[in-house]
């Protein structure tokens, strides 16, 4: 849609507020309303104007005036309003020089996505990402001083088989999930169906284009629901929008969803494999007569992923919980190879089928913990950086790589172990996010001082539940 049309739809639909919605430094979605008749033609080029000092990452209290101006083409009805209210999201800028603001996180998608149009190679880079959640009955957490604790449960928990009744009055009528069995059972042991065909429906009354949904490998609630591949920055704003309907419909149920990482322990935690591709004039560029049907400058966008990963785990795994999940030897694929069809390599070059227009590479360490802006422009211009340096990946390792000899696995090249770690290797090497000032120097140095600071130091320096266990008596 266009403004005019903007105007139009909230006409025809009685829209009495208007949401305005954009994304923080971290990741989240933040939002502010205003009543329907403020939103005029002019407002969609002189915006909106909000303190931005409160929010994580950006503007300081001394500089804290931003405008959001509203993008007429992601207009959509928020369907967990009680009033009819349109969301739309907005574009941050600053008001004095009215240019944008440089840590948008959209602003650096757009950017990407320009980079990638001045360089010639591609006119489209496309993403696919499958975020798994999970979805509980109830959790709860707390730290103090003197105390630390979580405690999460779910009906369909493994844990649960000895349970007095199901949780709500009702008895305990077995079929539990399985620890690590949890990957496509019917009912009654899938519990959720249900709930999670209500997520899709409301993501397709929102225009994402669902390809399927199942439940995942772990047990109680792991879910995952897939979305049709689209453009690097419509697929973060879509990708944003699935994190909000997947909460408020489980909420609607009186559950709650959480994309953190690695929320239990001893199961498998919540990845984002990353289904990528670069087209241009209509053409798909990674699909050619190299290894799996792969063309040249596919195996160069692998090599600069590889060749980058260590790095790019500072925005692509951007919580220290995401390291509970990459951990050698468990279900995350932490070593840094390439492989056509073998879930145990970093990268994986799927082979569903033998057309070229779908021939793409599969990231699998990225988790939905990210802020997708930031994560699918970072995997773009490491990409376009192995394209320009012609990088070699090397040769393809058609193993199961967690079966491989301890020798042989210590020569292959892994992720981070840790948010510390990745942020080091992102100080070490980010010259090749900086091409076009897609990212800045001043854009990275928060983004690494935000998640030192704010995240890694204050888990750090917090005493673990299970040190108790280790330690006490020492």
């Amino acid at each position: 849609m266009d403004a005019k049309e903007v105007l139009a739809f909230i006409k025809k639909n009685n829209v009495v507020m208007v949401d305005i919605k954009f994304t923080d430094w971290p990741g989240q979605w933040q939002h502010f309303s205003v009543p329907s008749v403020e939103l005029t033609e002019d407002a969609f080029e002189d915006g909106f104007g909000f303190d931005g000092s409160s929010l994580r990452g950006w503007k300081t209290i001394d500089n804290s005036d931003m405008l959001a101006i509203p993008d007429p083409s992601t207009a959509v009805l928020d369907p967990f309003c009680q009033h009819p209210t349109l969301s739309i999201l907005g574009n941050i800028v600053d008001p004095i020089t009215r240019e944008p603001y440089s840590r948008d996180p959209r602003y650096i998608a757009h950017k990407a996505e320009n980079y990638l149009k001045s360089s010639g190679i591609g006119d489209a880079v496309y993403f696919g990402p499958e975020a798994e959640f999970f979805v509980f009955d109830s959790a709860r957490f707390e730290t103090k001083m003197n105390m630390g604790f979580y405690e999460i449960d779910s009906i369909e928990g493994s844990w649960n088989t000895g349970a007095e009744g199901d949780g709500s009055g009702g008895p305990n009528l077995a079929y539990k999930t399985r620890t690590k069995g949890g990957y496509l059972p019917v009912s009654p042991t899938d519990t959720q169906q249900d709930l999670r065909t209500e997520m899709v429906l409301e993501m397709q009354k929102a225009g994402i284009y669902i390809e399927r949904q199942h439940h995942e490998v772990a047990t109680a609630g792991q879910a995952e629901i897939d979305v049709r591949f689209d453009t690097l920055t419509k697929m973060a704003d879509q990708m944003q929008l699935y994190k909000y309907i997947v909460r408020n419909v489980a909420r609607r149920h009186n559950k709650v969803a959480t994309f953190m990482p690695k929320p239990l322990f001893k199961d498998n935690g919540s990845g984002m494999h990353c289904h990528q591709s670069i087209w241009k004039a209509g053409k798909p560029l990674f699909a050619g007569s190299g290894y799996a049907g792969f063309s040249e400058i596919g195996l160069y966008y692998i090599g600069g992923i590889l060749k980058h990963a260590r790095a790019l785990a500072a925005l692509t795994n951007p919580t220290t919980n995401s390291y509970k999940r990459l951990v050698p030897g468990y279900e995350a694929p932490v070593n840094l190879a390439y492989s056509s069809s073998n879930r145990s390599a970093a990268i994986r070059i799927p082979a569903y089928s033998a057309s070229p227009k779908a021939k793409r590479l599969e990231a699998r360490f990225p988790d939905p913990s990210c802020n997708p802006y930031l994560a699918f422009a970072a995997l773009t211009m490491a990409g376009i950086d192995g394209i320009e340096n012609k990088i070699d990946p090397g040769e393809p390792m058609d193993k199961n790589i967690y079966a491989l000899a301890p020798e042989i696995l210590k020569q292959i090249p892994k992720m981070p172990g840790s948010l510390d770690e990745a942020l080091d290797e992102l100080e070490a090497d980010h010259e090749f996010l900086l091409k076009g000032d897609v990212f800045t120097e001043d854009a990275l140095e928060a983004w690494i001082s935000y998640k030192r600071v704010s995240e890694a130091e204050q888990v750090r320096i917090r005493p673990h539940p299970h040190e108790f266990e280790l330690y006490f008596d020492v």
